[in-house]
């Protein structure tokens, strides 16, 4: 019993978490497509009309791509987190924002989240201000001004340049989409399960 009480704290953060940000992320999955394809008639998952250019790469080759590249990054990022402290730091802090999740809550955060950031940043805003602008923004939605943090928001401009130029490379929005959902299927698990019982520092 005293255990369930310790841990109440971690799963309502949790469950908040889960209520909140999969609602958000349909919002802002609606609001791409409907610019992408309401406004300026465009497909969302291809950065030009597949029928009109042999160069978008074929949904399989694709979906297996954005596998291959999404569990690069997962290395990228746990290396970062064991060899350097900044790194630790960074990873201690989201867990403890994300709370104590189970596993069906991960799966549903890392495909909203992955699908609906990919076809707003990817799919709607870089072709209308460019690969630079665009993961600038991305990085800039994951301010958190706070020390460490900053580097994650530093770290996601970084990613969001290789999403971004990954799908200007493939010519299909599926490859950052997949990479991207795979990248937060495994990141989440690990850090509420590593962190997410412990209350945030104040």
């Amino acid at each position: 019993m005293q255990s369930e009480e310790v841990n109440a704290p971690g799963r309502a953060r949790g469950r908040q978490l889960v209520r909140l940000a999969v609602p958000f992320y349909a919002v802002l999955a609606v609001v791409a497509l409907v610019w992408r394809r309401g406004v300026r008639g465009a497909p969302m998952f291809a950065l030009v009309d597949p029928g009109a250019s042999p160069d978008v790469l074929p949904v399989g080759s694709a979906v297996v791509l954005g596998l291959g590249l999404g569990l690069a990054i997962v290395l990228l990022s746990q290396l970062w987190t064991k060899l350097w402290p900044s790194g630790e730091a960074v990873a201690r802090m989201l867990g403890e924002a994300l709370g104590e999740l189970r596993w069906r809550d991960c799966a549903a955060l890392a495909a909203a989240s992955g699908l609906a950031e990919e076809m707003l940043f990817r799919g709607a805003l870089q072709p209308e201000i460019g690969l630079l602008a665009a993961s600038v923004v991305f990085g800039l939605a994951h301010l958190v001004p706070r020390w460490p943090l900053l580097l994650w928001s530093v770290f996601a401009v970084a990613i969001g340049l290789v999403f971004g130029g990954v799908f200007v490379w493939s010519g299909s929005l599926w490859v950052p989409v997949v990479a991207h959902v795979v990248v937060n299927a495994v990141n989440l698990p690990l850090l509420s399960r590593r962190y997410g019982r412990t209350a945030p520092a104040g």
